[in-house]
This record gives structure tokens, sequence and C-alpha cells, in this order.
């Protein structure tokens, strides 16, 4: 005997798949695979904006810690990996600490967008260090270019490696020969 369908809804429908799909753990998959580039990206965009307004998103309202899940990896050069949220909160500390201000300059970003919860953005950013300040490009071997490779899933950071040069005041240029005294 088969049941009567015509009288289910679509909400009907849609409970027991996701209920058939949470008995297969499926359900995270989907719900990773749901999010679009966009709104990956969306979810970058507003990390880095609360970088620059020193904690919380001016377009989100989400604090910088929000943006992260529980079991987060966050990679910055010299400091490590940081796994976790207690220690992705005590890198951004320690990091932040040396750090007077920052601003990321989104109209040059470089996006790398491939359908996937992984994906990758260039771009430059200027500030000032507790040794300095630095603009990107000033000098040309200075810092301020940065590559970013996220991984985002369920509208969370849970990995994040930052690559860049963390001698923002350029103070560090003895040990290289290709740099002018």
């Amino acid at each position: 005997m088969t049941k009567d369908t015509s009288s289910l809804t679509r909400r009907d429908a849609l409970v027991g798949v996701s209920v058939a799909l949470a008995a297969t753990g499926a359900a995270t998959a989907v719900s990773a695979q749901a999010m679009s580039d966009d709104e990956r990206k969306a979810v970058a965009e507003s990390y880095l904006k609360s970088l620059d307004a020193g904690g919380v998103s001016p377009t989100t309202g989400l604090g910088l810690f929000d943006h992260f899940a529980d079991d987060a990896e966050v990679f910055f050069p010299k400091w490590g990996v940081a796994r976790g949220k207690d220690e992705v909160i005590q890198m951004f500390t320690d990091v932040g600490g040396t750090l007077k201000g920052i601003k990321h300059n989104y109209d040059g970003f470089t996006w790398y967008m491939n359908g996937t919860d992984s994906f990758a953005v260039e771009g430059t950013s200027e500030g000032e260090h507790r040794d300095g300040p630095w603009v990107a490009d000033q000098p040309k071997w200075g810092a301020g270019r940065f590559c970013d490779c996220f991984t985002v899933s369920g509208g969370k950071i849970t990995r994040l490696f930052i690559y860049l040069d963390p001698d923002y005041a350029g103070k560090d240029t003895a040990r290289y020969g290709w740099i002018p005294a």
C-alpha cells in the first residue's frame, strides 16, 4: 500500500528531505554548498571591514570574532596557525596589539572565486604599525600587499590563511641585499 501524497505540502516535503539528509550525514554538505560565491565573498568582506573599523563590521554589524566558526584555523606569518576560536582571539589580540589602524583598499581587490567553499583575495592595505606607517608600494618593496585564502562554510570562516609581509614599517631591510640602504 502506498501513502497518499496528494495533500503533502512543500514544507512537509522539505522537512522529510531534511530528516533523511540529517540521518545520512549529508545535511552539512548540502548547507555548505547552499552558499553562493557572492555570499561567501560577503562574509570575507564583512570580516575585513570589521578589521578596518576596529572590531565591528559597519556593513553587517558582526563583531570580528562572530565571523569565525568555533573550530576555525587561522594562519598569520610569524605567529603560526591558531586552532579554535580561543587561539584565533589570542592571535588577533597579539597581532592587533601592534597596529594602530588598518584600511583595506577594496576597489583594488582581485577575488578568485571558484564555486567552492575555498577562495582567495589579493589586495592592498595601508595603516599604522607601532613601528611606523605603511602604504602599499611606498616603497615598492614595502608591506601592504596581501593574499587571504578563505574557506567559508555555513556563513562562518572555517579557515583563513593570511599571506603578507608582517614587517609593516619596513624596518627589516639589512638581511635583504636587493633593498637599498
